[in-house]
Protein backbone atom coordinates (compact mmCIF):
# COMPACT_ATOMS: atom_id res chain seq x y z
CA UNK A 1 0.00 0.00 0.00
CA UNK A 2 2.56 2.24 0.21
CA UNK A 3 4.32 2.14 -2.70
CA UNK A 4 0.59 2.74 -4.32
CA UNK A 5 0.55 5.52 -1.85
CA UNK A 6 3.97 7.26 -2.78
CA UNK A 7 3.22 6.78 -6.56
CA UNK A 8 0.15 8.51 -6.09
CA UNK A 9 1.94 11.48 -4.15
CA UNK A 10 4.37 11.36 -7.46
CA UNK A 11 1.86 11.95 -9.62
CA UNK A 12 0.27 14.24 -7.84
CA UNK A 13 3.49 16.55 -7.42
CA UNK A 14 4.31 15.89 -11.07
CA UNK A 15 0.85 17.37 -11.85
CA UNK A 16 1.27 20.56 -9.58
CA UNK A 17 4.69 21.28 -11.46
CA UNK A 18 3.27 20.53 -14.47
CA UNK A 19 0.97 23.65 -13.62
CA UNK A 20 3.45 25.60 -12.33
CA UNK A 21 5.51 25.30 -15.19
CA UNK A 22 3.11 26.31 -17.29
CA UNK A 23 2.17 29.79 -15.44
CA UNK A 24 1.18 32.67 -17.71
CA UNK A 25 4.22 35.10 -18.90
CA UNK A 26 4.09 38.54 -17.22
CA UNK A 27 2.10 37.52 -13.85
CA UNK A 28 4.28 38.51 -11.09
CA UNK A 29 6.97 35.80 -10.13
CA UNK A 30 6.16 34.06 -12.68
CA UNK A 31 9.51 33.22 -14.36
CA UNK A 32 10.96 32.06 -10.55
CA UNK A 33 7.40 30.17 -10.58
CA UNK A 34 8.40 28.65 -13.64
CA UNK A 35 12.47 28.02 -13.01
CA UNK A 36 11.20 26.81 -9.56
CA UNK A 37 8.92 23.36 -11.17
CA UNK A 38 11.44 23.29 -13.83
CA UNK A 39 14.02 22.49 -11.72
CA UNK A 40 11.69 19.16 -10.53
CA UNK A 41 11.49 18.37 -13.90
CA UNK A 42 15.40 18.55 -13.96
CA UNK A 43 15.78 16.53 -11.06
CA UNK A 44 13.78 13.79 -12.15
CA UNK A 45 15.80 13.58 -15.37
CA UNK A 46 12.76 15.04 -17.15
CA UNK A 47 14.72 17.73 -18.92
CA UNK A 48 18.56 18.82 -19.85
CA UNK A 49 20.92 20.69 -17.80
CA UNK A 50 20.78 23.29 -21.03
CA UNK A 51 16.43 23.76 -20.86
CA UNK A 52 17.12 24.15 -17.34
CA UNK A 53 19.79 26.86 -18.59
CA UNK A 54 16.62 28.66 -20.50
CA UNK A 55 14.34 28.56 -17.76
CA UNK A 56 16.98 30.41 -15.42
CA UNK A 57 18.35 33.25 -17.79
CA UNK A 58 14.51 33.71 -17.53
CA UNK A 59 13.35 33.65 -13.93
CA UNK A 60 13.44 37.08 -13.58
CA UNK A 61 12.08 38.32 -16.75
CA UNK A 62 8.58 37.55 -15.89
CA UNK A 63 7.00 38.15 -19.39
CA UNK A 64 9.99 36.27 -21.51
CA UNK A 65 8.90 32.61 -22.67
CA UNK A 66 11.94 30.46 -22.07
CA UNK A 67 10.68 27.84 -24.97
CA UNK A 68 11.71 29.67 -28.15
CA UNK A 69 15.05 30.10 -26.29
CA UNK A 70 15.26 26.80 -25.68
CA UNK A 71 14.17 26.02 -29.65
CA UNK A 72 16.70 28.76 -30.86
CA UNK A 73 19.78 26.71 -28.99
CA UNK A 74 18.49 23.74 -30.58
CA UNK A 75 18.38 22.00 -27.21
CA UNK A 76 15.69 20.19 -25.31
CA UNK A 77 13.44 19.15 -28.30
CA UNK A 78 12.09 16.40 -26.20
CA UNK A 79 11.02 19.00 -23.82
CA UNK A 80 9.43 21.17 -26.83
CA UNK A 81 7.84 18.31 -27.84
CA UNK A 82 6.06 17.78 -24.36
CA UNK A 83 5.24 21.29 -24.74
CA UNK A 84 3.31 21.12 -27.58
CA UNK A 85 5.67 22.81 -29.54
CA UNK A 86 8.26 21.23 -32.55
Amino acid sequence: MTDEHDKHDADEEAAEQWELVNTPLGEKWSGRTRYAAAMFFYKRGEMSAETLEAYRICARLDSTDPLPIIRDRGVGQDWLQRMGLK
